[in-house]
């Protein structure tokens, strides 16, 4: 494990965030304080960027979060999306056919740069987060024009492990499916397109190596980032998988474990 991070990463929803998706004081001062003792960091999230408004105080002096499971790079402050890393639209309607072919009952929504899609039976997992802005139609009728970060499949006919699996399968190595804890969702985004090809690349950018890459996580969507940095932190109410893989564990999401973590970088607030 390295001393000392030269920048640091983490993902929100059950690891920076609490379960009630709030954010604490003490997570809000320990991420802020990174800047201030030479410590870089960035937000990675399978939130799109419409759901991080909320969360300036969060996103560091360059107000810029990795977004979407890396199909976005948003400047929060701004809200501008400085690059995007979509899916063919050809291609998301034939996976959409494949998928609906293998569950019947799949619904599907999208994630795309200007807002949100969603087709009238797609079973919503947050209603009351709906914007009034969707766009409500068959996944035929999506847009050629939308650039899409992620196509969002779901079902009620199998149980949530049977249904990502049966996507995936589907899927195969045409896209990239992910799973972000969130009652069954499949989370599909262009092949090669992970948290873990994100930050590499914002890393690339600031000439900061792998090995010098602090992040954090609790779902399997953050195991390409914990496998690619070097050195992987799971809060303890991590699934499994990721508590597997991670070379540290921290207190809970509900118990700051990310702000402990980094206090004790911190020289003058370090015990």
């Amino acid at each position: 494990m390295t001393c000392r991070p030269r920048l640091v990463a983490s993902d929100l929803d059950g690891t920076l965030l609490r379960t009630d998706g709030t954010v604490s004081a003490r997570t809000v001062a320990a991420w802020q304080r990174l800047d201030a003792i030479g410590i870089q960091s960035v937000l990675v999230t399978a939130r799109p960027p419409r759901w991080l408004h909320d969360l300036t105080d969060l996103v560091g002096p360059h107000g810029v979060a990795i977004c979407a499971n890396g199909a976005f790079v948003y400047d929060v402050r701004r809200r501008v999306v400085l690059q995007q890393h979509g899916i063919q639209h050809d291609l998301v309607q034939r996976l959409a056919a494949d998928i609906r072919a293998a569950v019947p009952d799949a619904g599907f929504a999208v994630e795309h740069s200007g807002g949100y899609f969603a087709e009238p039976q797609y079973p919503e997992l947050h209603p009351d987060d709906i914007p009034a802005e969707v766009m409500v139609a068959p996944i035929s009728d999506l847009p050629s024009s939308l650039v899409v970060g992620k196509l969002l499949a779901r079902g009620t006919s199998l149980g949530d492990d049977e249904f990502l699996a049966r996507v995936t399968r589907v899927v195969g190595d045409r896209a990239h499916v992910a799973f972000s804890g969130a009652g069954g969702l499949a989370e599909i985004s262009a092949a090669g397109v992970t948290k873990a090809a994100a930050l590499r690349d914002w890393c690339h950018e600031l000439e900061v190596a792998a090995s010098d890459v602090w992040a954090f996580g609790d779902m399997p969507n953050d195991l390409p980032m914990l496998g690619w940095c070097g050195t992987a932190y799971a809060v303890a109410n991590a699934h499994p998988d990721v508590l597997a893989l991670a070379d540290q564990v921290c207190a809970s999401n509900d118990h700051d474990g990310v702000a402990q973590v980094i206090e004790r970088l911190d020289p003058v607030r370090a015990p």
